[in-house]
This record gives structure tokens, C-alpha cells and sequence, in this order.
């Protein structure tokens, strides 16, 4: 129970923390300074109202100086974190708590601002490849089967670049085939650092259940926009520019944290 309710309080002030990335990263800001304030009225906001999950109800979503909205993604990352945090140490023992942890925090992180502003920053893909890296090479040494720290490593980093090289042909072959761009750059930085951390098999399930999420986002963005939307359908390359693909990865990212082994053992028995 201690163990629980301590994950619990440490999930919410990540969550908390993440907020702030997610807000300020994609414009280049520092994380750290200066403290946080209204976007509107830029009054720096009071410890009493800088609660997770809580002050935000207490304020009814709005800011207590200038009473502009506050978004509905602070309250839901914080208690989103606090849950994964949980779920973490509920599945998990060890070190494979923290490690499932962190990296639910980045995947997270990441699928909210490819959410919000269709941006992956660099801040948290480039270090999660780093940080999968080296936790993948711990497991390895921790695991029940041994290995070299730097073998288990080597292994890792050459998944994430197998991994980033799947998608840089895909957005090469795109550009042949409609001379644009159909996939972005950071999309390739997060699936290399899903492989990262979770192997190859895992990662292949990952971009499976992304793009076919994501394909039907786009079917069910156009027929809203048949229907209740414009006049006039837009084009392919506009759906395309609507649909964060990193968001998706990052859900299944998530869903692989905790049920993705399961998932590809049950997919590998049919070929038994």
C-alpha cells in the first residue's frame, strides 16, 4: 500500500513537471525558469495553486488572477503519470519499475505535444535514445540470464537505428512517389527510441498498432469533414498534416510497456 501511495505522489509531481514540457519545449523555453505564470496575465501562479490534479479543480479550470481557461490536459497528464507511475509499480520489481516508469513518462510527454502542437522536441526523443540505451543495458547485466552491459547496449542502440532507418526510407519512397514530405523527422526519432527500450519485436508491434490507429483517425477525420465540417473535402496532404503520428506511437509505446511481450507471444503462436 505505501508503495503504491508513493508512486502514486511521485506520478503526480512528474506529471506535473511534464506539463511544463510539454509547454514550454516545443517553443524552446527553458524548463526550469522562470517559475510558471498565466500565459494570459503572466502572473506568476501560487504554490496553493500549483497542486496536481487538485488546484485545478479548486479553480474550476481558470486562472485565479485574470479567470482565463486553463487547459484540461494539466489535470489529465498529472493523474495520467500518477496512474502510469502506478501501474508501474504494480507490474513491476526492481529496476524494471523505474525503467517502465521513465519511459512512460517520455512516451506520455511526447504523444501530448505531438497532440498539441503536431511537434516532437529533440529535448526528450535524443535523450530517451540515450537513457533506452543504457537502461536496456543495465537490464541486460540484471536479468535472469546475464549479459555484458556494453553487448545488451550495442544491441539496443542498433534497434533504435534500424528502427529510425525504417522510417527515413518510408518518408524517402513518399517523397518519390508525391515529392513531399509524408512523415516527419521526430516521427523516426521516436520509434528509435521505442526500439531503444523495448527491442525490435515489440517496436514492430508499436508502429503496427500506430499506423493503423492512426489511418483510422484519418478516415474518421474525413467524414467529419464531409459531413459537419467544410464545403469543400480537403486534400490528402492536408489530412496528412493533421494526424500526429507521434501521438500514436506514444499510446502504443504505452500499451507495449505493459502487455506487449503478451501480445507478441500470442501473435508468434500462430506460426508454431
Amino acid at each position: 500500500m505505501l508503495v503504491s501511495i508513493f508512486a502514486v505522489l511521485v506520478g503526480l509531481a512528474f506529471g506535473s513537471f511534464l506539463n511544463v514540457c510539454v509547454s514550454r519545449l516545443p517553443r524552446h523555453e527553458s524548463v526550469v525558469a522562470p517559475r510558471s505564470r498565466c500565459p494570459r496575465c503572466l502572473t506568476p501562479i501560487l504554490n496553493r495553486d500549483n497542486i496536481p490534479v487538485l488546484s485545478w479543480m479548486l479553480l474550476r479550470g481558470r486562472c485565479r488572477s485574470c479567470g482565463a481557461r486553463i487547459p484540461a490536459r494539466y489535470p489529465l497528464v498529472e493523474a495520467a503519470t500518477a496512474a502510469l507511475f502506478l501501474l508501474s509499480s504494480l507490474q513491476f520489481a526492481g529496476f524494471s519499475v523505474i525503467r517502465a516508469a521513465v519511459l512512460c513518462w517520455l512516451l506520455l510527454g511526447l504523444a501530448a505535444t505531438d497532440a498539441e502542437t503536431f511537434l516532437l522536441p529533440d529535448a526528450l526523443t535524443l535523450p530517451g535514445i540515450g537513457l533506452g540505451v543504457m537502461a536496456s543495458g543495465f537490464q541486460g547485466f540484471l536479468g535472469d540470464m546475464p549479459i555484458f552491459f556494453w553487448k545488451a547496449a550495442a544491441h539496443s542502440a542498433l534497434y533504435a537505428v534500424c528502427a529510425a532507418a525504417l522510417v527515413l526510407l518510408i518518408r524517402w519512397l513518399y517523397w518519390l512517389a508525391r515529392r513531399r514530405e509524408g512523415i516527419g523527422l521526430g516521427d523516426a526519432k521516436l520509434l528509435a527510441m521505442i526500439a531503444a527500450w523495448l527491442g525490435p519485436w515489440q517496436t514492430a508491434l508499436v508502429f503496427f498498432l500506430a499506423v493503423v490507429c492512426a489511418a483510422a483517425y484519418g478516415v474518421a477525420l474525413i467524414v467529419w469533414c464531409e459531413k459537419w465540417g467544410k464545403t469543400q473535402s480537403p486534400s490528402s496532404d492536408e489530412f496528412a498534416a493533421r494526424i500526429p503520428l507521434g501521438a500514436f506511437l506514444g499510446a502504443a509505446g504505452i500499451l507495449a510497456v505493459f502487455k506487449g511481450e503478451s501480445i507478441v507471444r500470442w501473435y508468434l503462436r500462430f506460426f508454431r
